[in-house]
């Protein structure tokens, strides 16, 4: 049997660009194994889309909420999507 697979939209608010938050966010994705992608927004945000098991994407929620050292974030949103396209990996946009 396929382990379950979920699909989460984060948005991350504060001081998360210019800190090395996307590329870390990369780093973590592939140490979980998890597939997407991260991206900054022109609000001076991150978004990244999740792909995985829920207790790696739950893992990951639980980093991103501080980050690398750098950042400070300031709120972590997510949101389950049906997602009918999987991810081959996860790479910074």
């Amino acid at each position: 049997m396929e382990p379950l697979f979920e699909t989460v939209k984060v948005l991350v608010t504060g001081k998360v660009q210019g800190v090395s938050y996307r590329h870390s966010t990369v780093r973590m994705a592939h140490q979980l194994k998890l597939r997407g992608w991260v991206q900054n927004q022109g609000d001076g945000s991150v978004l990244a889309l999740l792909q995985g098991e829920p207790d790696q994407i739950d893992r990951m929620l639980a980093w991103m909420r501080s980050g690398p050292p750098a950042a400070r974030v300031q709120d972590v949103v997510s949101e389950t999507l049906a997602a009918e396209k999987r991810y081959e990996g996860f790479q910074q946009l």
